[in-house]
């Protein structure tokens, strides 16, 4: 519960209506306290009182759409490397504290995104990481886990007492990832890593459920996991079935080579044949891309198409939040006005753009 505010007024209910009023047209918030739960906060769960408005530097977002999952075992190494389409040991032995990558299909479709965190405390002889995944198919990437792991001594289990928090700066046009936050008492952190996918993604906070991570993260507010969403369609990321829809997502496609989630060096796994063809041939003619939308999309289908004004097939409409989202747009209409058809009578258009975080160099015409 918050604290109750009691307003004692020394010179009278004259001087109180005044700078009451004053209160009313600053942008300064009422200060006030958070007490935390079992990782939510009392209330609304997304809010978090502050004295001035908008005047943290950083901002916490939960992340209850994400899951994490605990594989552990001597040979989790070995046993990941031949389903992940990056290179585990970029974990295991160069030590980087998480990595980004896919689970394919045979057919090499995407069947999850994933980030793989590393942990502090390593038992000897045994490895520990922690994946991330979509909370929609958790069992899924369980039983998926389970059938490959065969006789390796792998465990995999839920983690039901750890919460998931990204954090992004308040202030995102000038941005540098080297303002990392401090943290007030890094033990309490499991896992404090930037976010292996991009720059414009912050920070990756795992953490006990009981533990808050605005005392943890100073200088910091908490912020609404729709906000976080925005920030992503904004800049054109995607995370989870419906960006990714399993079977359906091609990995190359989806941009895994911009956010550091595939190797091509590394040796073989799960849907690496197709993969590799179509990276070598270097022929990838549609994109996963940030889209503004002239007006809100909703009740659509899965994959609905998307046209040019001239009424070519443009490419498939993945999602969307509001007036933003993310389209599969073919390259060669990218900096085309392109249409998307709600009803019989009614169709928005859409305008991608290629986002701030991709290689200077990317091929869009």
């Amino acid at each position: 519960m918050y604290n109750s505010c009691m307003v004692h007024s020394a010179v009278g209910a004259a001087l109180f209506r005044s700078v009451f009023r004053l209160n009313l047209n600053s942008t300064h918030a009422v200060a006030g306290r958070v007490v935390f739960r079992q990782g939510k906060t009392d209330g609304s769960y997304c809010r978090q009182a502050h004295s001035e408005a908008g005047s943290k530097k950083f901002v916490c977002y939960s992340l209850p759409h994400r899951t994490l999952i605990k594989v552990q075992g001597q040979d989790t190494g070995s046993f990941l490397q031949g389903l992940i389409t990056n290179d585990i040991e970029l974990l295991t032995k160069a030590k980087q504290p998480a990595l980004y990558a896919h689970l394919l299909n045979v057919q090499g479709r995407t069947l999850f995104d994933i980030i793989i965190y590393s942990l502090k405390e390593q038992k000897e002889g045994d490895t520990s990481l922690l994946l991330e995944c979509d909370s929609t198919v958790k069992d899924s990437i369980q039983k998926h886990l389970k059938v490959y792991r065969i006789r390796r001594k792998v465990a995999v289990s839920v983690c039901p007492d750890l919460s998931l928090w990204a954090v992004l700066p308040q202030d995102r046009e000038g941005f540098r990832r080297e303002e990392c936050p401090e943290l007030t008492a890094p033990e309490k952190a499991l896992v404090w890593t930037a976010d292996p996918r991009s720059e414009a993604m912050g920070w990756r906070l795992v953490a006990e459920n009981q533990v808050n991570p605005l005392e943890l993260i100073g200088d910091s507010q908490q912020g609404e996991t729709e906000d976080y969403h925005r920030h992503r369609y904004t800049i054109g990321l995607p995370e989870g079935v419906k960006d990714l829809p399993p079977g359906v997502a091609l990995p190359l496609e989806s941009n895994l080579v911009y956010m550091q989630g595939i190797s091509f060096s590394k040796g073989c796994y799960i849907g690496q044949e197709l993969t590799a063809r179509t990276h070598h041939t270097g022929v990838v003619r549609k994109r996963l891309m940030p889209v503004h939308l002239s007006a809100p999309a909703q009740g659509l289908e899965e994959g609905a198409d998307l046209l040019t004004e001239a009424g070519k097939p443009a490419g498939k409409h993945r999602a969307s939040l509001g007036d933003l989202g993310l389209s599969l747009v073919r390259l060669a209409h990218a900096r085309d006005p392109l249409l998307l058809k709600l009803s019989e009578d009614t169709t928005v258009t859409l305008k991608a753009s290629v986002p701030d975080w991709w290689p200077k160099d990317a091929k869009v015409k």
